[in-house]
């Protein structure tokens, strides 16, 4: 993932990658390779998550205290 990638961009991928292994068009030759990329992304998008809702808290947080 040495590019920039996004959280939207990345679910993207996963959803085409479940897609792929659930209509079984995924060769086998592909298929630990799917789901390798599958793990990246999936690992990626939780540390998008966590990584928003810190900031959110963080935000609200700065609000409440500014009350």
């Amino acid at each position: 993932m040495s590019e920039e990638l996004t959280y939207d961009a990345a679910y993207q991928e996963l959803q085409e990658i479940a897609e792929e292994i659930e209509q079984e068009t995924v060769s086998v030759d592909l298929l630990s390779e799917k789901v390798k990329r599958a793990a990246e992304l999936i690992a990626f998008c939780q540390q998008k998550l966590r990584a928003t809702e810190t900031e959110v808290n963080n935000i609200i947080k700065q609000l409440d205290n500014n009350k």
